[in-house]
């Protein structure tokens, strides 16, 4: 029970005035400052374990900041923010001091919003709407349906980070509670928490697998959507923040949970800790284009109730309008310095403090909008880069947004890497749009756009303020949280998000999928329906094994591109979701990963690491600037060649040639002192006979081939050294005439390194 009578306490001059925003232990107390540049007063409200209040009215406002220094009080205080000042909706201001607030700094966070007429600022209805225009402030209390900021120290030291360079990075995107759900090996209690990802028995699976970097969907703590509460449903995927600064509670285990904030950040920064010292990077999916307050007539819940207008973009005019480029309701105003200061301070933190090694920016291009636009030269993104500790993490920026001149991919500076759509676009049209519309007898595009995308994207990324960052700009990627999983994406060729209870509504149409006959799942037996008449090569493939063949495609092209790849978690055994493509709100076994693995699954695995272990093995798999089509100093051959699969050069009139789907890529290994590599393609409906081109003349070893199920079907060996590959590895002469299945693709790798001189 919460005492309505809170005790006032005026606060004494500060010495000196805090020049850190938010509240920090200092001096045997603590130091306060908050934003609120039209507010009449602010106090600093503290509670007591029995729920008692007690509020510090402020000084101020200093340059728009209230500020004091609290004595007496440290770490674990339990404190929110009382706002008083004018009630002005249609200018801006929704200032009322019946509304506890959260800090917009403060990193600990216990308790949940209880969603409910209480914490909105002005009167509702029972469905939450305004009961009527202009909006009345509402006299409810709302703390007793507020959670509490916690202050909180960081209370030992993280292991130091991997920093692995970005030509031997591999991504993979996770979400913390859904991978570690129903994982056998973590202990029941540590599920789905920040310990579990930090189990050995999940460490293991990551070291095995080879990834470098785990990208974690959002961990800032976060708030429901009135609508998804209405529905029963919740925001899984986290892209509703709460707290900028402070990590989700619930992704901590019980125990922590119970022994409050404190131990909330420790759970968190000891997984930092236990993954950096496997030399496993941490990125965080971050959100500073929107917060979980929605529009102008949404809760009241932190930065509203402060500063609206200072921290959402409005229009000028008045009655005043929020501004949404984000399809949330409400867009980050990044035209002001406080908010700038404030997402600068939150990526500081969580890089130092937290200790986690990069940050993926959802909807970037929004951090980059001024009034009149997005700018590569925005001061927020030149502060980035120009920051000491944020410009040394990795930074990657999904370079759209929902506003006008939202998609930005390839515009962003140096440092970042970028999300790159035209990649994941060229993948799916090739292996799998444009295969099915072969069967139907439909034309199809030539090589062009996937050899383009082979090659680094570089008629995307090399230019600008980004054209010195060569071909890790581009962050290469066949599926994400968003969309089909790789399973999915060659079983459905529409979406089917009926659980989200939108009608099927939400979710992209735009999925360049291809069920392969049969829309679903199916029986691993099943073979082609009448109506792929059109494979006549491969009539006496299942579709399952089909469906399996084009993943592999699919993921052998990801392995050998320039560029950084992401995986998606899941995708290296085939995880569904049924067809949902839009899985926000489905904290269920529709998001959960399902770790009861067949057998036919686990071969996925192996032979994802072994692409994983070629990657990593040969350089000229990842090459780390853009090729030049000509000898790199003495070389014989240029750095990068593309051939007919009669082993001639590739003509200018081939390239749109939907004739020359079957094609080879030939790089030389002198520009790295490694192994040729060799990667023939053949996305047609039959069997081809393919040439070698002759290259350094050296013979050959077939390193991947996708017609295996798994590394040991092309003789790889118990060992599986990428860097050794063994006796009993098929060897090919050069200019061998070679066959090569329908829809299949193969990498060959030179028995010895390319020397200048042979």
């Amino acid at each position: 029970m919460f005492d309505t009578s809170p005790t006032r306490v005026r606060v004494g001059e500060p010495n000196p005035i805090p020049t850190r925003l938010g509240v920090h232990p200092s001096a045997g107390g603590l130091d306060v400052a908050v934003v609120a540049r039209n507010a009449t007063g602010v106090d600093l409200c503290v509670f007591d374990e029995a729920g008692h209040e007690t509020q510090f009215a402020l000084l101020g406002p200093t340059t728009g900041v209230w500020h004091g220094h609290i004595p007496g009080l440290g770490a674990g205080t339990r404190y929110g923010l009382r706002v008083h000042g004018p009630w002005d909706p249609d200018g801006g201001m929704f200032h009322n001091s019946r509304k506890l607030l959260l800090d917009p700094y403060g990193r600990g966070i216990e308790g949940g919003v209880d969603l409910g007429a209480s914490v909105y600022a002005h009167c509702v209805d029972e469905d939450l709407y305004p009961d009527e225009y202009p909006m009345r402030r509402s006299p409810l209390d709302s703390a007793p349906h507020m959670p509490r900021n916690v202050v909180v120290t960081p209370s030992f030291p993280i292991a130091a980070k991997p920093r692995i360079p970005w030509d031997r990075t591999i991504l993979y995107e996770v979400h913390v509670k859904g991978f570690t759900k129903n994982m056998p090996g973590v202990p029941p209690e540590l599920r789905g928490t920040y310990a579990g990802l930090a189990h050995p028995s999940c460490v293991s699976y990551l070291l095995d697998l080879g990834v470098t970097s785990i990208e974690l969907l959002p961990v800032h703590a976060k708030c429901d959507e009135p609508f998804l509460t209405e529905r029963g449903l919740t925001n899984y995927w986290g892209y509703s923040t709460l707290s900028f600064f402070a990590p989700e509670p619930t992704y901590a285990t019980a125990a922590a949970r119970m022994r409050g904030a404190q131990a909330v950040v420790d759970e968190f920064r000891g997984m930092v800790s236990i993954l950096h010292e496997a030399g496993i990077e941490v990125i965080l999916d971050v959100v500073y284009n929107h917060t979980c307050e929605g529009g102008d007539s949404g809760p009241s819940l932190s930065w509203r109730g402060l500063d609206s207008d200072l921290y959402y973009r409005h229009t000028s005019s008045r009655p005043t309008q929020i501004i949404d480029v984000t399809g949330t309701g409400n867009t980050l105003n990044m035209d002001n310095p406080k908010a700038i200061q404030m997402v600068l301070d939150s990526l500081r933190y969580w890089a130092s403090d937290m200790g986690v090694d990069g940050f993926r920016f959802d909807l970037a291009a929004t951090l980059g909008r001024f009034a009149t636009g997005f700018s590569p030269m925005h001061p927020l993104l030149v502060a980035m880069a120009a920051d000491e500790v944020i410009g040394s993490a990795k930074l990657i920026a999904e370079p759209w947004d929902v506003g006008p001149g939202g998609w930005q991919t390839g515009n962003f500076p140096v440092p970042f890497s970028e999300w790159n759509d035209h990649y994941r676009g060229a993948l799916r049209n090739f292996w799998l749009a444009d295969v099915r519309a072969q069967a139907s007898g439909a034309r199809v595009s030539g090589p062009n756009d996937l050899a383009t995308r082979l090659a680094g994207s570089r008629d995307v990324f090399d230019h600008g303020h980004g054209s010195l960052r060569g071909p890790r700009a581009s962050v290469n990627f066949i599926t994400a949280h968003d969309g089909f999983t790789l399973a999915d994406l060659t079983a459905y060729d529409r979406k089917h998000n009926m659980a989200n209870l939108e009608g099927n509504r939400d979710g992209s149409n735009d999925n360049r999928s291809w069920n392969h006959g049969v829309e679903g799942t199916l029986a691993a037996s099943a073979t082609h329906p009448n109506a792929l008449t059109p494979f006549t090569i491969l009539q006496d493939t299942t579709i399952a094994g089909l469906r399996q063949r084009s993943q592999r495609n699919l993921l052998t092209t990801l392995f050998v591109s320039a560029g950084t790849p992401m995986l998606l978690g899941g995708d290296e055994f085939g995880r569904t979701q049924y067809g949902n493509n839009n899985a926000y709100c489905q904290d269920d076994p529709i998001s959960w990963v399902d770790w009861n693995l067949a057998a036919t699954q686990q071969e996925n695995i192996d032979l994802v690491s072994w692409l994983i272990a070629l990657r990593k093995a040969h350089p000229v798999l990842r090459p780390d600037c853009f090729a030049t089509g000509s000898p790199y100093g003495a070389d014989t051959i240029p750095d990068v060649s593309w051939y007919t699969a009669w082993g001639e050069a590739m003509p200018d009139s081939a390239w749109s040639d939907p004739a020359h789907r079957t094609f080879q890529m030939l790089r030389s290994g002198v520009p790295w002192g490694d192994r040729d590599a060799l990667v023939i393609i053949n996305a047609n409906l039959q069997d081809v006979t393919v040439t070698l081109p002759r290259g350094h003349d050296l013979d050959w070893l077939v390193a991947m081939n996708t017609v295996w199920d798994s590394p040991d079907d092309g003789g790889i060996g118990p060992r599986r050294d990428p860097r050794d590959l063994g006796l009993d590895v098929e060897h090919i002469a050069p200019r061998s005439e070679i066959p090569m299945q329908a829809l299949s693709m193969m990498v060959l790798l030179s028995d010895v390194a390319a020397h200048v001189g042979r």
